[in-house]
């Protein structure tokens, strides 16, 4: 499981559907997920703390949540079939852990209002992301550089 984080959202260009991006921890890799208008709308709330008159769906299900005294403890991309990403939502109630499938978007809109962090299998990173690669070019030059200049002796006197 490789921890994720919401970039943000875009709007494709192509099919004027929204698509949620998320990335690594280091932003290098992306994953974006296209998603419909309303839970774009939901995510985004929740991504800048809008207020809103009146509890959303997601709203709703984290104060029951709150009530009942279930934790979500994780959000996980678990899978994609087809161009279709799959999710779980990893709970705990009375001391027990309880998975939930889920849409993504629903998943990741819910784990954003509660604080819940955000993983994607091994599976879905090597099927669906891409690499930001002026990033990855510019670490690999400096690291080139960096390689240029080591001596062995640079490392003789290393203590752990």
């Amino acid at each position: 499981m490789i921890e994720m984080k919401v970039s943000g959202l875009a709007i494709d260009r192509t099919s004027k559907m929204p698509v949620v991006i998320l990335t690594d921890i280091e932003e290098k890799r992306l994953l974006p997920i296209w998603i419909g208008v309303y839970e774009a709308d939901a995510i985004l709330v929740a991504l800048e703390n809008i207020k809103v008159p009146r509890p959303m769906t997601h709203d709703l299900i984290k104060t029951i949540m709150d009530s009942l005294q279930v934790g979500v403890d994780r959000v996980m991309i678990s899978d994609i079939k087809e161009s279709t990403f799959f999710a779980k939502i990893h709970m705990t109630a009375n001391g027990k852990e309880i998975e939930v499938d889920a849409r993504p978007s629903d998943a990741i809109a819910l784990g954003l209002r509660t604080g819940a962090k955000i993983y994607v299998s091994e599976n879905v990173i090597l099927q669906a992301t891409s690499i930001d690669k002026q990033k990855y070019e510019k670490e690999m030059k400096e690291f080139k550089e960096f390689l240029k200049d080591v001596k062995p002796s640079d490392f003789i006197n290393y203590k752990d």
